[in-house]
């Protein structure tokens, strides 16, 4: 009995030991992208509000593994932008589940009042742009195939779920021995050019609408919709993105970290069984 209560206690302390080395983590921000109808690469303009929540371990003085979900939501009009005669725009939710591994520049945390790391990992993400026609009625823009993927030869339908590579740096500030406060930018490689739906060229008028409908047609190309625009849809083949740059997304904002289990002995203590114990 008194060997059983004792290897329960053992076993308690054991997990109070390494809760310490795990973080409870919170992320509020912006969210932005950048592709063919927002063409710099920071910036805030068109951001829309982000959140997150996740947890870290610190594996070493100067590494933690570090995994959450993150929230938030890109957008983007070619009425800010440089192809304002296109006259496209489109709105996405963006939802994350990112694995990754931060490293420390100066550590331990709580031994420095601030500290800089750097990060890098691998994401899965869902995206799924849509608009607004003129009447107001909202159109999932993937279905429409716009520039004739699924039906033009070489040109396949996009996967909404993909992967990412997610990359960034940021500064801790340490509250005390559990919480700390920071700032985070965290980009976003991806391997679609179509988060905004706009990649390469006007697919034939005449093609799109047999095989996905008028709303297709309106959708594509909308700037017969400007005062003085252009009213005839472009020839097949004109320009319409540029494929030679893969779109990407990002998230800034401030970072609250707490240690689960604080208010113990610390990071890194070695914990040693009583010799006598069993």
């Amino acid at each position: 009995m008194k060997k059983s209560t004792l290897s329960a206690l053992l076993i308690l302390f054991t997990i109070g030991a390494y809760a310490q080395n795990f973080h409870l983590n919170l992320f509020a921000g912006v969210s932005n992208y950048q592709g063919d109808l927002q063409d710099k690469m920071i910036t805030l303009n068109q951001s829309h509000p982000a959140g997150g929540v996740g947890i870290s371990y610190d594996v070493a003085k100067h590494f933690s593994i570090r995994t959450g979900i993150t929230l938030g939501k890109i957008s983007a009009n070619d009425e800010y932008g440089r192809n304002r005669s296109r006259n496209l725009n489109f709105t996405s939710d963006i939802t994350e589940v990112n694995l990754g591994l931060e490293y420390y520049i100066t550590a331990p945390i709580e031994k420095h009042s601030l500290t800089p790391y750097l990060f890098a990992g691998v994401a899965v993400y869902h995206f799924d742009p849509y608009t607004f026609d003129t009447s107001g009625k909202k159109y999932y823009l993937q279905p429409l195939s716009t520039e004739g993927e699924g039906f033009v030869p070489g040109r396949k339908n996009y996967n909404l779920t993909q992967i990412a590579i997610p990359f960034g740096a940021g500064v801790k500030l340490s509250l005390s021995d559990n919480v700390n406060v920071g700032f985070e930018l965290g980009y976003r490689k991806l391997f679609t050019d179509y988060l905004d739906d706009v990649s390469t060229t006007y697919v034939d008028e005449s093609l799109l609408l047999a095989n996905r409908g008028a709303e297709a047609v309106e959708l594509a190309y909308r700037g017969n919709e400007l005062k003085n625009g252009i009213l005839q849809y472009p020839a097949a083949g004109t320009k319409r993105g540029d494929p030679s740059h893969d779109d990407s997304y990002y998230f800034t904002g401030l970072t609250l970290s707490f240690r689960l289990g604080g208010g113990g002995l610390g990071k890194y203590t070695e914990y040693r069984c009583p010799g006598s114990v069993l």
